[in-house]
């Protein structure tokens, strides 16, 4: 058997879009099925069975869904409206599995919809989509226009819960990923982070209470209730719980997205679904485990790291969205990192002055460590401006351009320091065949 996931414990059944993605594809893979006696157990017996499923949220930070959803206010006002807000903004670079689900599986993002919504007497959900996702977006909207037409969803549907799904398509603003700044884009602003508290479920959309979740993270929970708790907390370690689609990109043999059992050695996928290293399993460097914002590890950390959030951060590394991006000798790491940096930097909306400045600050002198041009001093320099930005921003993108930082500093300052010598060597060098010249 490849992997350690079985075909029959799958969720995504057209992960790879082999069959057909509208709604008569997805009745017979047994999406819609049973959703109007999951909505007559109530919502508190939806938000219980989450919690006890274990789930995470799959977009990268790993709050408990189930948690996230019972934080929404148990009364709704007249007034006050609850909404379902869905992230389908994946831009994080090395991250491509929610496209996939919008593709090929879209009914399960939509019936998740619905029963989340339900389960937090919200009328109406906004899916808010990358603005380069144009087959996804739709899709999405072919998906959803069937739905109303077979009132699934919509005013007096046959699950007898009004409920209405509005896809929205984004600009292409990575900041946008990030839940308020998200919200502000909604409601036509600039998509720029708000400060917290309130928290969205106190007032987020239109000042409404509003949960935001990722697109996995409300796909899977049809199933979960179909299923039951107990058999999705079976998969995983505990606290780490569930099936979970993780992708590999970079110097693999096979690239891939997959679905498989949380806590999977990291070895264990690539060798089983990634085909191996390029070159085999010594001529690995380092791998991003979670997408472009998590600190590398290195290939003796990850011989041994399971593909879970405790484990990756016992690698004082981050699971995140599990887009792992593998690195062979090849590669040059520093400047990997450095074109890493010119992307936060180019992204940070520049409303915190740590990361409108250290962002850049910080790519600039990767730039010239990349070549060499550098003093030894300036890696502990920068190091300690990466302090400076991690946890002093308004949202997580300072913390996402520091910590690829971080993480280089601490596998390959040797890299850094022997590019530094060399630099200095070859300028020795010139500047002695330029006097003997004269």
């Amino acid at each position: 058997m490849v992997g350690i996931l079985q075909d029959k414990d799958r969720i995504f059944t057209n992960l790879y879009g082999f069959h057909d993605w509208g709604l008569d594809g997805a009745k017979a893979r047994g999406c819609w099925n049973g959703t109007r006696d999951m909505l007559d157990q109530g919502g508190p017996w939806i938000i219980d069975q989450i919690k006890n499923s274990g789930l995470r949220g799959r977009g990268g930070a790993g709050f408990p869904t189930g948690l996230k959803w019972s934080f929404m206010p148990k009364e709704v006002r007249a007034d006050r409206p609850h909404y379902l807000v869905v992230n389908a903004d994946e831009s994080e670079p090395g991250t491509c599995k929610d496209r996939e689900i919008m593709r090929h599986d879209p009914h399960l993002l939509i019936e998740g919809c619905l029963i989340a919504s339900f389960s937090m007497q919200a009328h109406a959900c906004y899916i808010y989509l990358r603005g380069e996702y144009v087959l996804e977006r739709e899709r999405m909207e072919a998906a959803v226009k069937q739905a109303y037409a077979a009132k699934l969803i919509g005013k007096n549907n046959v699950h007898g819960w009004d409920f209405d799904v509005y896809i929205h398509h984004g600009a292409g603003a990575y900041i946008c990923g990030e839940e308020t700044a998200l919200l502000e884009s909604l409601e036509g602003k600039k998509g720029q982070p708000r400060l917290k508290p309130p928290f969205p479920a106190g007032a987020g959309l239109y000042g409404c209470p509003t949960t935001v979740n990722n697109v996995e993270s409300i796909a899977v929970a049809g199933t979960i209730l179909r299923r039951g708790a107990e058999w999705f907390a079976g998969f995983g370690r505990p606290n780490n719980t569930g099936t979970k689609l993780m992708s590999l990109a970079g110097h693999v043999n096979r690239p891939c997205v997959v679905e498989e059992a949380m806590s999977i050695p990291l070895r264990q996928l690539i060798e089983d679904h990634g085909g191996g290293v390029r070159g085999g399993w010594s001529n690995l460097k380092a791998i991003i485990p979670g997408g472009a914002s998590c600190p590398v590890i290195t290939r003796e950390q990850a011989e041994t790291v399971l593909m879970d959030f405790d484990s990756m951060r016992e690698m004082r590394s981050s699971l995140g969205t599990a887009g792992a991006i593998v690195m062979d000798q090849s590669t040059d790491i520093v400047k990997a990192i450095a074109r890493i940096s010119y992307f936060f930097k180019h992204e940070s909306c520049g409303q915190c002055t740590p990361c409108r400045e250290g962002t850049g600050w910080m790519w600039r002198v990767l730039e010239r460590m990349a070549v060499g041009n550098a003093e030894p001093s300036e890696i502990d320099l920068l190091l300690d401006v990466a302090g400076q930005v991690e946890g002093h921003t308004i949202c997580a993108l300072g913390d996402a351009a520091a910590w690829p930082v971080q993480g280089l500093i601490r596998h390959f300052r040797h890299e850094i320091e022997d590019r530094i010598n060399q630099y200095r060597a070859r300028k020795g060098a010139f500047a002695g065949h330029a006097i003997a010249a004269e």
